[in-house]
């Protein structure tokens, strides 16, 4: 099944023991001091153990002064070696090679963490998120660049790593931004031609080679594409290639687009194409005899096979999958696929948590960032638990209840488990979701747990079973605001009956969706289609949100392709508007500056207005059971990461 995954390759002088590896994901575990915690080295050596055949650490700054993120890793002081050799130590007793990637974040370092302007090539503004104008490096400070990557490196190999990797790609960063003509307007030896612009890498190779010699493995991290306009091409990154192997550089990981412009295609998160850089990674094969690491969205197993066996790249870098399942690799070698945690590629908690300043976590693995805490272990009293409600808080309390000794019986008054994880997945571009459940279910049935659907948990069950624990998982239902008049109209459904495929305004022409939240920008997705296409019936769709823009709750990367497609399907979206009253065919509405206006011509009113809490028996429960406790959306409405990381915090505790 694997004949190419699980066999050794040579990067450099370095052996690794199969294609697998884990690239550089920002994790946000860090102190002030920029050092390598325990919680970093328990991560990784999770990785290590559970069989990865390298591991290359989230960035690490190469100058005190120049820091990308809250608390970054750092090899800009010896000092900070010793916490990198204790991670060389213990991942290696695992057969795993590790390296870090080494980052100069240049005109995206945070003035306001470091009270410094930014640096950069030139005085190009990227329009990220940090705001910042950067001022134009001398042809001095570039120079001195050069020697922080080389001493950063010769740190490196000082720890015991097994290589380093120089982040070269996505545009924003320091060399990135050298790289790309967007950002590099310079006119002396750094800038001008495509040369130019590649000589502050060159000189850092040639800088690293005087520190550490000929053997030690320099990786590069580049874009095969930057995607962007203005922005560099795939041909010609293979014509820089070339000259960087000849300058010594041992292997290359092939990442894609530029960062802020189509960050999606850096990160591409669920909907996008699988493995959307394994065709620039072999058109960069095809010129150069190193190997070729491929990153991106390559989520499974089979997959990472299918792009190895088919000459695409020589190793895979599996991130978020293996930050979903850090025993995938072990668990793919013994055949035991079904039991891999999968990659829904939400990048809710792997990315979008750590763009928040919060740590690193997922939504399926709730072990994930707290493997410093050890395995599940065994509660000292056995319990009665009963579970309330089957989507993924319930079913994940159940999970961990039962691996930890309980009997616990879930019942679902449904006829299926998975709760609103059921209507997210109809959505296009959102059918990976149904994954979550999938995994799920097999878990707790592997587990132990005892599943009754179809069947209502009630005061009087709780009283017949006479449980010791009672998890209240019972969801939320839509809010339907009693305050505005004509909302109970014969036309007027709900976003979850529609995609739930129990109204048929699902077949309307003109719909108007109150609300514009993630549900309802989904929904209008779903529904809309233009007149261009004579082989379907065309629906318009129009939105009223309260809010100045809509799906904010979204991941980033997700709202910008979500947007993109609703204004191709020509939906029109009206921000600032607070509907007063609904009518047959439409709705009035006030305007932000406090006019009034009125859609008519509707033929179903759609509420997506956003969600309650369900919880009615907790307060009946009271008396009955020993402990009672609500999560997930029936204690407060959240994502699917704050409710199952809760769901489990709460097991391990009863």
């Amino acid at each position: 099944m694997f004949e190419h995954l699980f066999t050794p390759v040579h990067i450099g002088k370095m052996k690794v023991k199969n294609r697998i590896g884990l690239p550089p994901m920002t994790v946000g575990y860090g102190t002030a001091d920029a050092t390598l915690t325990d919680r970093h080295r328990a991560y990784y050596e999770a990785r290590a153990k559970g069989g990865a055949g390298l591991i290359v650490t989230e960035a690490a700054a190469v100058n005190a002064n120049r820091k990308y993120g809250l608390y970054p890793l750092g090899l800009y002081e010896d000092e900070q070696i010793p916490s990198w050799a204790k991670l060389a130590e213990a991942v290696h007793p695992h057969g795993t090679k590790v390296g870090v990637q080494l980052m100069d974040p240049g005109p995206e370092s945070i003035q306001m963490l470091t009270g410094i302007q930014p640096v950069g090539p030139s005085a190009v503004v990227g329009r990220s998120h940090f705001r910042s104008l950067p001022r134009e490096m001398t042809t001095g400070e570039v120079e001195a660049v050069v020697e922080d990557f080389a001493r950063a490196v010769r740190r490196a190999r000082d720890a015991g790593l097994d290589c380093v990797q120089i982040h070269a790609a996505h545009g924003y960063a320091m060399v990135g931004s050298f790289l790309s003509p967007f950002f590099n307007k310079r006119t002396d030896r750094y800038g001008g031609s495509l040369e130019g612009r590649l000589q502050i890498l060159l000189e850092i190779i040639d800088a690293t080679r005087a520190e550490v010699g000929p053997d030690f493995p320099i990786m590069l991290r580049m874009s095969g594409d930057e995607r962007r306009a203005g922005g560099r091409s795939l041909q010609e990154t293979q014509f820089i290639v070339r000259m960087l192997v000849e300058a010594g550089v041992d292997g290359l990981e092939v990442s894609g687009g530029a960062i802020p412009t189509v960050f999606y295609a850096v990160v591409p998160p669920q909907g996008t194409e699988l493995a959307p850089n394994a065709n620039f990674a072999r058109a960069i094969k095809e010129v150069v005899d190193i190997p070729i690491l491929c990153v991106g969205r390559i989520n499974t197993p089979r997959l990472a096979e299918f792009v190895i066996a088919t000459g695409r790249a020589d190793l895979v870098s599996m991130g978020r999958a293996l930050n979903a399942d850090p025993d995938m690799p072990n668990k793919a070698a013994e055949g035991r696929l079904d039991e891999v945690r999968p990659c829904v590629g939400c990048n809710e908690g792997c990315i979008s948590a750590v763009m928040k300043g919060l740590p690193a976590g997922c939504i399926i693995n709730t072990s994930a960032g707290k493997e410093i805490e050890g395995p599940l272990v065994p509660a000292e009293q056995s319990k009665r638990v009963l579970v309330a409600g089957g989507g993924p808080a319930g079913l994940e309390a159940a999970r961990v209840a039962a691996v930890r000794g309980h009997d616990v019986t879930l019942c679902e008054r449904s006829e299926k488990l998975g709760g609103q994880v059921n209507l997210a997945s109809v959505a296009p571009f959102k059918q990976e979701v149904s994954q979550v459940v999938g995994y799920l279910s097999r878990e707790v049935e592997k587990a132990g747990v005892k599943v009754e659907l179809g069947k209502e948990v009630t005061a009087s069950l709780v009283d017949e079973l006479a449980p010791d624990v009672v998890i209240l998982a019972t969801g939320a239902t839509p809010l339907r605001p009693a305050s505005i008049p004509g909302i109970d109209g014969e036309k007027v459904v709900s976003a979850w009956d529609v995609l739930a495929g129990k109204s048929e305004a699902a077949l309307a022409s003109n719909v108007l969706i109150i609300g514009g939240g993630l549900v309802a920008c989904e929904l209008a997705d779903f529904l809309a289609d233009t007149h261009d296409n004579t082989g379907a019936m065309p629906t318009e769709v129009t939105m009223l949100e309260m809010q100045p823009l809509m799906a904010m709750q979204s991941v980033f990367e997700i709202r910008h392709l979500l947007m993109k497609r609703l204004h191709e399907k020509g939906v029109q979206m009206i921000n600032g508007a607070t509907v007063n009253r609904i009518l047959e065919d439409g709705a009035v509405y006030t305007t932000g500056d406090g006019g009034e206006e009125t859609i008519r011509g509707a033929e179903y009113v759609i509420l997506a207005m956003g969600s309650q809490p369900n919880d009615e028996l907790s307060a009946k429960l009271e008396a009955m059971a020993p402990e009672v406790h609500v999560i997930g959306d029936a204690k407060q409405i959240a994502r699917i990461l704050e409710a199952t990381s809760a769901a489990a915090e709460l097991a391990r505790q009863i």
